[in-house]
């Protein structure tokens, strides 16, 4: 079962993207460098609770 997660901008702290993830296979959290249009340059996103 996969579930929808949102990824935020570590500078900025706005949300900008999501994803869906297995759950029960990958149970930490998704980090990744994407990105923000806010920003406007490439910074590391982190999923949200």
């Amino acid at each position: 079962m996969r579930d929808i997660v949102v990824l935020a901008c570590g500078k900025c702290k706005r949300r900008n993207y999501t994803y869906t993830k297995n759950r029960q296979k990958h149970p930490d959290r998704l980090e990744y460098k994407k990105y923000c249009r806010f920003c406007n340059e490439r910074t590391v996103h982190k999923q949200t609770r």
